[in-house]
């Protein structure tokens, strides 16, 4: 186990693909990471989802984001606005996640957005870590505990049930996990 979790914060597009949600809540539910977030980032992520999918009812999105909060209580960040004037970003509609994690006491926000640049969060003693790289950081911190864990991710998707090669595959086609992918191909039979 990571003998002290590091304090992330999930920017809203980490937690919009499901399979990219599950792993990276999954992670902090293993406690290989103290996983942060917002109100403005949990609407931030059902809006878009939302707008990608009409289809998809808003309580569906809700009950998600009510059992995130429930899994991890601690997880949800206040008071961070008042940190919204000092911060400086290329699409000022990411201020809030920056001042979340400056509230949380973050070490890093994890995003895959490419507004999201080490100089701009670096004044506020930040890191952004895209996803795979933070994920890549929890395997080689303490591999075990990260397979054991991704094994735990898949146990959740009760429905679709994916044998571990097609758990790696739905991970794979996020598009942001391709070395992650490659090193839980060599745990197939742990997962």
């Amino acid at each position: 186990m990571v003998s002290e979790p590091r304090v992330v914060v999930y920017d809203a597009c980490v937690l919009y693909p499901l399979n990219l949600r599950n792993v990276v809540v999954q992670c902090a539910v293993d406690r290989l990471a103290r996983a942060r977030w917002s109100d403005d980032i949990h609407e931030e992520w059902i809006r878009n989802l939302l707008e990608a999918n009409p289809g998809l009812a808003r309580e569906r999105l809700e009950r998600t984001r009510r059992l995130m909060d429930r899994a991890l209580p601690d997880a949800l960040v206040a008071g961070h606005r008042r940190h919204i004037p000092a911060v400086s970003m290329p699409d000022p509609k990411d201020r809030h996640v920056v001042a979340a994690a400056i509230e949380a006491g973050a070490e890093a926000v994890v995003s895959a957005d490419r507004h999201f640049r080490d100089g701009d969060l670096k004044p506020h003693g930040l890191a952004v870590w895209r996803p795979g790289d933070f994920l890549m950081r929890l395997y080689r911190a303490d591999t075990e505990a990260t397979v054991a864990c991704m094994a735990n991710a898949r146990r959740n998707l009760r429905r679709s049930a994916p044998t571990a090669a097609e758990f790696v595959a739905g991970l794979r086609r996020t598009g942001k996990l391709d070395e992650f992918c490659g090193a839980l191909d060599r745990h197939l039979s742990d997962l």
